[in-house]
């Protein structure tokens, strides 16, 4: 397994994210459920930080918030109570997707060979406890060079993104495994992606959460 082999040349598990959260994306790719991915510690960047295109092949940007676990989410019978009750805080973040898959003309069976299409992740610098916030209703909006480009709500993310949360960690439960305190999970888009040119600067502000600011390379070499 990739990850394996990364984890084996010194990489950490850092965290999962989630994917195919939406239902436009779920009837895209003809499933009725999310997939997900794991996090490396290899693939965070700081908050304004420049990104090298050159290690990416063709990304696209994606905002949604971040969270930190606070302690241990086990399923089965997870719901989104206890994840909610689980989760230390919420921050703004930006996820750069990617895929090996020529055009992104990818099926289920590509993302989970793709680890989801992870890329990179850059998160901002201040969390949030979620208990101060109504997760659907945290809205965003995305900015490309200062020019509003899309919105979006929590709620775009099977209704809300705890509930994401939770249907990972009873995924998980099915191998065996756990989310752990500690841990990053992406609960999944809330726009569409956006393609990335050379030299691009996104910014996402996230009311109630703050801003987070990706910015690329001039060229891929």
């Amino acid at each position: 397994m990739n990850i394996d082999r990364r984890v084996q040349n010194g990489e950490r598990i850092c965290g999962r994210k989630i994917g195919l959260t939406s239902q436009p994306m779920q009837e895209l790719l003809g499933v009725d459920e999310p997939d997900y991915g794991v996090l490396l510690d290899g693939m965070f960047v700081e908050d304004g930080d420049e990104i090298d295109l050159g290690r990416l092949v063709q990304p696209r940007v994606e905002a949604e918030m971040a969270f930190i676990m606070e302690r241990d989410l086990e399923g089965p019978g997870a719901n989104t109570a206890s994840a909610l009750q689980a989760i230390a805080g919420a921050l703004p973040a930006v996820e750069i997707v990617d895929s090996r898959v020529a055009d992104w003309k990818i099926k289920l069976v590509d993302t989970v060979a793709d680890n989801a299409s992870s890329g990179l992740i850059v998160m901002g610098g201040r969390i949030r406890r979620v208990d101060e916030l109504d997760l659907r209703l945290v809205g965003v909006a995305v900015s490309r060079g200062g020019e509003l480009i899309d919105t979006g709500a929590g709620a775009a993310a099977l209704g809300n993104p705890a509930r994401c949360v939770a249907w990972l960690a009873n995924k998980l439960a099915s191998f065996g495994a756990k989310l752990h305190a500690g841990d990053v999970v992406l609960p999944g888009a809330v726009h569409k992606m956006v393609p990335v040119q050379p030299s691009d600067v996104f910014r996402a502000e996230f009311a109630h959460l703050g801003a987070v600011t990706v910015r690329f390379s001039q060229a891929t070499a």
